[in-house]
C-alpha cells in the first residue's frame, strides 16, 4: 500500500488538523509504508520525513523521538512510534513487506500490522467501525470507489483531491454494515486510479 522519493513522501503525508488518525500509503519497491498520525492540540500539522526504511524503518533522529514498535509475522510487517520534535504531534510508521502476496492476503498483512501499531500506539486513536471486511465486502468498495473516480474526476487526478469523494461514497454505501477496511479500499482504488500503482493491486473482481 511504492515508487516515490522522500520529498514526495514529505509532502504527502502531511496532515489536516482535526483528524484523529490518518493513514497515507505509497509504494516503494513492492514495500509497502504509511504513516499514521495523531496531531496534538494545536499543532497545525506533522510531516514524516523518512531517512530510509531499511531494515526495518529508520526516521530522522534530528526530527523523530521514537517512543517503541513492534512488528508482526516474523517482521513482515513492523511500525514505530515517533514525536515529532518540532511540534511534538505523534506518529506511527508502518512498512510492509507484501510483495508477491494476492491483493487480499495484502489487506490482511496490513490491517493485523496496523492493529498491532493501533493497540500499542501512547496516544489514543480512531479505529474503523465493524468487522474486517471480507473479500467481498473489500472488492465491493473498491468498485464504488473506482465507479466514483470515474465518474468525477480524470484519470491521473491528485490523490488528495479524491479522497473526500471516496470517502463520502464509501460511507455511505456501507452506512448500514461498515466494515474495517474501507479505507484501505478507498485508497487503493485512488493510487491505481492516479497511476501509482498497478490494477493488479485491487482485488480480480475490481479490476478492469
Amino acid at each position: 500500500m511504492m515508487t516515490t522519493d522522500f520529498e514526495a513522501l514529505g509532502h504527502d503525508l502531511q496532515l489536516a488538523v482535526g483528524r484523529a488518525i490518518h493513514m497515507r500509503q505509497r509504494w516503494r519497491r513492492h514495500t509497502r509504508f504509511a504513516a499514521i498520525s495523531v496531531v496534538a492540540a494545536g499543532a497545525s500539522a506533522a510531516v514524516a520525513i523518512a531517512s530510509g526504511i531499511g531494515p526495518d524503518l529508520q526516521l530522522d533522529p534530528t526530527k523523530w523521538t521514537i517512543l517503541g514498535g513492534g512488528n508482526v509475522d516474523s517482521g513482515r510487517g513492523a511500525y514505530v512510534h515517533a514525536t515529532n520534535r518540532q511540534d511534538g504531534s505523534h506518529s506511527t510508521f508502518l512498512v510492509e513487506h507484501d510483495s508477491g502476496l494476492p491483493a487480499y492476503q495484502s489487506f490482511l498483512l496490513h490491517e493485523k500490522t496496523l492493529a498491532a501499531a493501533e493497540t500499542t500506539s501512547p496516544m489514543p486513536v480512531r479505529v474503523e467501525k465493524g468487522e474486517l471486511c471480507t473479500p467481498s465486502a473489500l472488492t465491493r468498495a473498491e468498485s464504488i470507489a473506482l465507479v466514483t473516480l470515474r465518474s468525477a474526476f480524470a484519470p491521473g487526478t491528485n490523490l488528495d483531491a479524491t479522497r473526500s469523494a471516496v470517502d463520502g461514497a464509501l460511507a455511505s454505501a456501507f452506512a448500514a454494515s461498515p466494515c474495517r477496511g474501507l479505507e484501505y479500499a478507498g485508497e487503493q482504488a485512488r493510487l491505481v486510479y492516479a497511476g501509482r500503482e498497478p490494477q493488479s493491486k485491487l482485488m480480480p473482481g475490481a479490476q478492469g
